[in-house]
């Protein structure tokens, strides 16, 4: 009997079969089985397979979104070597929140309350532009925000969201908060 086809098989042979055709995330997410982590297998297929699907970061008529391979052909793949160790230090450092929006690991996700947040960890310094796997250059990220999506507009924060950035914040920062509320009502 025959192994089913993997998310990361089914969108592989759904890029190659629409070459230079852009492809958004709906119909990706369809094509990998309706599976939450399909971001992750594209990505997976651009880091250790050496495809180069291309997204807004890197062809700016491309939205958010959409993704583009031109090229049948993988590239040299880029190995990442993450121990355990170095990814729960990088965790706990960051005190297991995404170090761009500030969403909590498996609470509530801020851009999509439907689902919980799921940190995965990200280069600073992308090992493609020469970035190291060492913990110095290594970041929380939620998926979402590690896929590129998050933080596309400059929308005033919901209050879910702020508290989320005042809970990311170190000790001493939070006191200034604290310290800048009591100044702008000191009535309350």
């Amino acid at each position: 009997m025959a192994k089913p086809k993997g998310a990361r098989h089914k969108l592989r042979e759904h890029f190659l079969a629409n070459l230079g055709t852009i492809l958004n995330a709906d119909d990706l997410r369809i094509v990998s089985g309706g599976i939450s982590e399909w971001a992750r297998r594209v990505r997976e297929l651009r880091t250790e397979e050496g495809y180069q699907i291309l997204t807004h970061n890197d062809l700016s008529h491309l939205k958010p979104g959409q993704y583009l391979l031109n090229d049948p052909s993988p590239q040299q793949a880029y190995v990442r070597n993450i121990s355990k160790e170095t990814r729960a230090f990088v965790l706990d450092r960051d005190g297991f929140t995404c170090q761009q929006c500030g969403a909590v690991a498996a609470e509530p996700h801020p851009f999509d309350p439907t689902r919980k947040t799921r940190l995965q960890i990200g280069h600073v310094i992308d090992k493609s532009l020469g970035g190291s796997d060492e913990a110095s250059n290594l970041r929380a990220l939620c998926s979402v925000c590690n896929e590129g999506a998050g933080n596309l507009t400059l929308d005033r924060p919901t209050l879910q969201k702020l508290l989320v950035q005042v809970r990311r914040a170190t000790s001493d920062d939070q006191r200034q908060v604290l310290k800048w509320l009591q100044t702008k009502f000191p009535k309350s």
